[in-house]
C-alpha cells in the first residue's frame, strides 16, 4: 500500500510565524526518481535522493556499476508544508506521505543526516521489510544510535534498518563489535561482551 496525499487545492498560507523548512519523504513514478530529483533542482526544490552502488551484468558479459535509489519510489524534499503544492507540480511527483490526519509526516534531520554520511562510509543496498529479529542498535561511526535487525550475510553481518515513514528497508555491513543489543532485558547482554554468546547463534 503506498502513502497517499491530496493535491491540495490553493491552499491558502498559514498566519502566525513563517514556517519552517522540513524534511518530507515524496512518492513519486516507479523508476523516475532521478528525473524527479531534476526537475526539483532545476526549480530550485532542495531535495535528496539516497542513492547505492549495484554491480550488473549485461547479457554481453560486460559489466557496469550503477547508482540506484535505494528506496524505490521516493525521495526526501526540504520544503516548508504550504510548498507542497509547488512540489506536486513537478512531472512524476505522485504525492507527499502523509501521517495521522492525513497531514505531511515531516522526517527528522538526524535521519537524512545520517542517511548522507553513513551512505558514503558502509555499504547499503535496499532489503526487505523485516519486521522480526533480534534488534541491535549501532554503537559507533556515522550510524551511530540507529536501531535495526541484525542478519548474517555470508562472512559479513548486516544491520536491517526500517524507516517508517515509507515503510522500506535497507541493509548495512557492521561489525559485531559496533553493535548493542537491545530486548534482552539483561543489562550485562547489551554490551559487546554479550556478543559471544550472539555470535554462535548467528553462526
Amino acid at each position: 500500500m503506498h502513502p497517499s496525499d491530496e493535491r491540495p487545492q490553493g491552499e491558502r498560507p498559514t498566519g502566525g510565524a513563517p514556517q519552517q523548512s522540513k524534511w518530507f519523504a515524496l512518492y513519486t513514478t516507479a523508476r523516475h526518481e532521478k528525473r524527479v530529483a531534476e526537475h526539483l533542482g532545476q526549480r530550485l526544490i532542495e531535495c535528496y535522493l539516497p542513492l547505492y552502488r549495484a554491480d550488473r551484468k549485461w547479457a554481453d558479459g560486460s559489466r557496469v556499476a550503477l547508482n540506484l535509489p535505494l528506496f524505490p519510489g521516493y525521495l526526501f524534499v526540504h520544503i516548508r508544508r504550504n510548498e507542497r503544492g509547488a512540489v506536486l507540480t513537478v512531472p512524476g511527483a505522485l504525492s507527499v506521505v502523509g501521517g495521522t490526519g492525513g497531514e505531511p509526516a515531516a522526517v527528522s534531520d538526524s535521519t537524512i543526516d545520517a542517511l548522507r554520511t553513513g551512505l558514503k562510509l558502509r555499504n547499503a543496498s535496499p532489503h526487505a521489510l523485516m519486521t522480526a529479529g533480534q534488534r541491535v542498535r549501532i554503537r559507533s561511526g556515522a550510524l551511530a544510535g540507529l536501531e535495526g535487525i541484525v542478519v548474517r550475510n555470508k562472512n559479513c553481518y548486516r544491520v536491517v534498518i526500517t524507516l517508517e515513514h515509507i515503510m522500506q528497508s535497507y541493509a548495512v555491513e557492521v561489525d559485531l563489535e559496533d553493535l548493542e543489543i537491545l530486548g534482552s532485558g539483561n543489562p550485562s547482554h547489551s554490551c559487546v561482551q554479550g556478543f559471544s554468546g550472539f555470535r554462535s547463534v548467528m553462526q
